[in-house]
């Protein structure tokens, strides 16, 4: 007879309880009826009206759309084509120089950015910032791309060669059709992390540029005040849908290396 395993059951839901029970608590108390968040005062809807009236808050949360829009785009189509070299042609060099932007610290990327645009006499600002995330989310779109190729029939490919379609007939035709939900994929994964990311951003952003994730820092270091909490909350739901959608268009992604 089988015995249950209590305890791996056990260790994962407080595993879980302590990676969940956080994020839940943000979100209770952004509808909590006070200023500070020391103590539950009572439910109401009043920080994400204040939330909304922002316009500071606002304009953080328009330039971080903008610089995840512009990121994204750009990121998916360069990481397309070099998820395709890699599956395409093999090289052992191409991973590596494709995988290390998003396998070192982010501090070590945004102090060698931050390096690199002061060098060639850049303006930090918006500019510097979509540069920077296209950077590092063309690697994460890379892999995604590689193991929906991975998965692909090739002789779909090799039939319509031999029909007498061109290599890049065959690409735009048949290739890209077949890869396409993996390119979806990796460019709402772009946005979520371009959306999301604070450290590279604090070190290429400048003075004159502030996004969502910097407006909250900025928020933070005075008092955790509930409305920090309900923007919180709203890019935790938009983050947490992206990675479900990106999911389910790309199941494999996690699996590049098999």
């Amino acid at each position: 007879m089988t015995r249950k395993p209590w305890g791996l059951w056990i260790a994962a839901a407080l595993t879980y309880a302590f990676l969940y029970i956080p994020l839940l608590i943000v979100i209770v108390y952004s509808f909590n009826d006070s200023r500070l968040n020391a103590e539950w005062v009572g439910f109401t809807w009043h920080w994400y009206d204040v939330l909304f009236h922002d316009e500071q808050m606002l304009t953080a949360a328009g330039n971080s759309l903008i610089i995840g829009l512009v990121s994204s785009a750009v990121s998916t189509v360069l990481g397309t084509l070099a998820g395709y070299a890699m599956y395409r042609y093999r090289l052992r060099l191409l991973p590596v120089l494709v995988v290390t932007p998003i396998a070192i610290p982010e501090i070590l990327m945004g102090v060698s950015l931050l390096i690199f645009f002061v060098a060639i006499n850049l303006t930090l600002g918006m500019v510097s910032i979509a540069l920077a995330h296209i950077a590092f989310c063309i690697g994460f779109v890379a892999i995604v791309v590689r193991a929906r190729l991975a998965g692909m029939d090739e002789s779909l490919i090799e039939a319509a060669r031999d029909l007498g379609a061109s290599p890049l007939q065959a690409f735009r035709l048949v290739t890209l059709p077949l890869i396409m939900p993996g390119v979806i994929a990796g460019a709402l994964m772009a946005f979520t992390l371009s959306i999301d990311d604070f450290v590279i951003t604090y070190f290429t952003a400048g003075a004159g540029a502030m996004t969502l994730p910097l407006k909250i820092y900025t928020m933070v270091k005075i008092t955790v005040t509930p409305e920090v909490n309900a923007v919180s909350t709203l890019l935790m739901l938009l983050t947490l849908f992206l990675i479900v959608v990106a999911s389910r268009l790309s199941p494999n992604a996690l699996r590049a290396g098999d």
